[in-house]
């Protein structure tokens, strides 16, 4: 059962961090050069269909993976790798406290921005953007770190 919790925790984090790494990279660079229309629209449209159910079992599961995996006793698991694992936690929660803390709040505020009858796009791009970008980089490091430590505490 624990080394099942373990590649769950491995799996789900590698899933998560891939997905923050081709926003940081790939989806986020593109949207970078659309107007300010364009991108606040695209921004809107993503944040609607994002957090689904395939989705929302990978977020927690990034944290109830290891968590488990941490928690469940194994007979043979060395102190290195109970404490990479718990590392590993430890990235994945303060992943989900920017991600809670940070990018959320910001999506909302530019989903709010749509029903406003003075909706500015050049605004909501304006106080979106660049602090999104900023939350996004520091979740993406947190959460490829805690796969990195999660992968080593599997093959040790």
């Amino acid at each position: 059962m624990a080394n099942l919790l373990l590649a769950l925790a491995v799996g789900s984090t590698g899933l998560y961090a891939g997905f923050l790494l081709i926003f940081q990279t790939g989806i986020m660079p593109a949207l970078a050069r659309l107007t300010d229309r364009e991108f606040v629209t695209a921004m809107r449209r993503i944040n609607e269909c994002v957090p689904r159910a395939v989705f929302l079992t990978v977020f927690l599961g990034v944290v109830a993976f290891p968590a488990a995996a941490f928690l469940v006793p194994v007979d043979g698991r060395t102190d290195a790798q109970k404490w990479l694992v718990l590392a590993g936690l430890v990235c994945a929660v303060l992943n989900h406290a920017v991600t809670i803390a940070g990018n959320v709040p910001l999506n909302t505020a530019l989903a709010a921005s749509e029903r406003d009858a003075g909706d500015d796009p050049s605004a909501a791009r304006a106080a979106f953007e660049k602090r999104w970008n900023g939350f996004h980089r520091v979740r993406t490091a947190l959460i490829t770190l805690a796969f990195g430590l999660l992968t080593a505490a599997a093959v040790l």
